[in-house]
C-alpha cells in the first residue's frame, strides 16, 4: 500500500526534489510547517498519519497508515476556526488544478518562470510547485517571504506569482506579468496584472478568478452557501467522513450570491456572519471597506456579544502610520457613506497587527477568545 511521507523541509530545491522522489516511488506527500514549533509539527505528523518523515539531514520510518493508490498529497488546512484537517488531493485534482490555471494564465513553460515566496505546506505556495512540476515550467522556491527577494526574483526572470495581501503590498507587483491574490479580505483596488482568486486547499487552489469559475469548475448557491464542483476537489479528509452532498457537490461553509453580470461575491464564513439587531452583517464586506480608507492597511472584524443588540460590529485595525490618531467616529463618518449605518463598527481597537495563521490569514479565533495578540494603541 503506497504509503504518506511527511516532509518536514523548508521551501527551497530540496523540497521539490524530494516531492517529486515520493510520487515516483508511488507515494503521497505531507508538507510540514516550517514555522510551528518542533513539538506541535511532531504532533501533526502524527496526526496525519506518516509512516516515513524526511528531514534536510535524516529520514525516519515510523507507524503510520496508508494513502490510497492515486493519492499524491496530503495537506493541512489553514486552522482558522479550529483545528487543522488533512485534505488528501489525488494526482488527477493536483493535475486537474495545474491545467486550469496554466490555461487561465496563458504560461507559456518556455519563457514564464514561477516563484513560490510563501509556505509551501499551504496549498497557495503548494499548487506553485505542483503546477510548475506537471506543466514543465521552470520555479524558483524560496524558503521564505522577503519583500527585496521577491523583487529581485522578478528581476531575474520570474514571471508569476502568488501572494496573500499582505505580501503585495510590500512588492512592486507590476515587475510580475500576472500576480495571483489569495486569502480573505481581497481589496477592490487591486493591481491591473494581479487576479483576485477565491479556492481553499479542498480545491487544490484557486477555481474562481475575479469572480468567474475557471474552466470546468461549477459554482452554485443553495441556502445561501457556496457550493462547487470541480476536478480538482479532493477526495477526502484524512480519517473523517466525506463531506459531499449525494450529488457530488461540495459544500465550502462559505457565503455568498451571484451578482447580475454572474459574478460569484463572497461574504465569508456562515459561521462569522454578524447579527446586530437583527440585521445580518459580513464582516468582509465591513473589511473591505476599512482597507479602503487612507489611513487603515489591515483591518478585521468580528461580532462581540452585547445585551441589547445581540452582537456589536467589532473592528480591529492596522494603521498605515501608527503616530496619526484614529477615532471610531470618524471612521464611522468615513464609512457611512459606503456602508448601511446598521454595518458600522460600534467598537474600534487600533493595533499594531493583527493575529495571523502561518498561512498568513487572520486568525479570528483569537480575536473572538480574547487571545493576546498585541497590545492595542488605543481603543474607544
Amino acid at each position: 500500500m503506497p504509503k504518506l511521507v511527511a516532509l518536514d523541509i523548508p521551501g527551497g530545491e530540496l523540497f521539490v526534489s524530494s516531492l517529486q522522489k515520493i510520487w515516483d516511488q508511488g507515494n503521497a506527500a505531507f508538507p510540514v510547517d516550517q514555522r510551528l514549533p518542533l513539538e506541535e509539527r511532531r504532533k501533526l505528523i502524527e496526526r496525519m498519519g506518516a509512516s516515513k518523515v524526511i528531514s534536510p539531514d535524516s529520514e525516519q520510518e515510523r507507524k503510520g497508515y496508508p494513502v490510497e493508490d492515486g493519492d499524491a498529497l496530503v495537506v493541512a488546512t489553514s486552522g482558522t476556526g479550529g483545528s487543522p484537517k488533512g485534505v488528501v488531493l489525488t494526482h488527477d485534482a493536483v493535475a486537474a488544478s495545474a491545467k486550469m490555471t496554466t490555461d487561465s494564465l496563458l504560461v507559456d513553460p518556455s519563457s514564464d518562470r514561477w516563484l513560490c515566496c510563501i509556505p509551501v505546506s499551504h496549498i497557495g505556495g503548494l499548487s506553485v510547485v505542483t503546477r510548475a512540476l506537471l506543466t514543465g515550467t521552470e520555479v524558483e522556491v524560496h524558503s521564505e517571504f522577503s519583500a527585496s527577494a521577491c523583487e529581485k526574483s522578478a528581476r531575474s526572470g520570474s514571471t508569476l506569482v502568488s501572494l496573500v495581501v499582505t505580501a503585495m503590498r510590500r512588492i512592486d507587483v507590476s515587475l510580475f506579468r500576472k500576480v495571483l491574490v489569495g486569502g480573505s479580505s481581497i481589496p477592490v483596488d487591486l493591481p491591473p496584472n494581479a487576479i483576485a482568486t477565491y479556492g481553499m486547499t479542498e480545491t487544490a487552489s484557486g477555481v474562481v478568478y475575479d469572480g468567474f469559475p475557471l474552466e470546468g469548475v461549477e459554482i452554485k448557491i443553495s441556502d445561501g452557501q457556496i457550493l462547487i464542483k470541480s476536478p480538482s476537489l479532493f477526495r477526502c479528509y484524512r480519517n473523517e467522513v466525506s463531506p459531499f452532498t449525494d450529488e457530488g457537490w461540495f459544500p465550502t461553509g462559505d457565503s455568498g450570491e451571484f451578482e447580475k453580470d454572474g459574478k460569484l461575491k463572497v461574504f465569508g464564513r456562515l459561521g462569522h456572519v454578524i447579527v446586530s439587531g437583527g440585521e445580518m452583517i459580513w464582516p468582509a464586506t465591513v473589511e473591505r471597506a476599512l482597507t479602503g480608507l487612507s489611513w487603515v492597511r489591515e483591518a478585521a472584524v468580528v461580532g462581540n456579544p452585547d445585551k441589547e443588540w445581540g452582537e456589536v460590529v467589532t473592528a480591529y485595525v492596522v494603521p498605515t502610520d501608527t503616530q496619526s490618531s484614529m477615532s471610531l467616529a470618524q471612521t464611522r463618518e468615513a464609512l457611512s457613506e459606503i456602508l448601511p449605518r446598521f454595518a458600522l463598527p460600534r467598537v474600534l481597537n487600533v493595533v499594531n497587527a493583527l493575529p495571523k495563521t502561518t498561512s498568513g490569514k487572520v486568525a479570528k479565533k483569537n480575536l473572538f477568545s480574547g487571545a493576546e495578540f498585541d497590545y492595542p494603541i488605543s481603543g474607544d
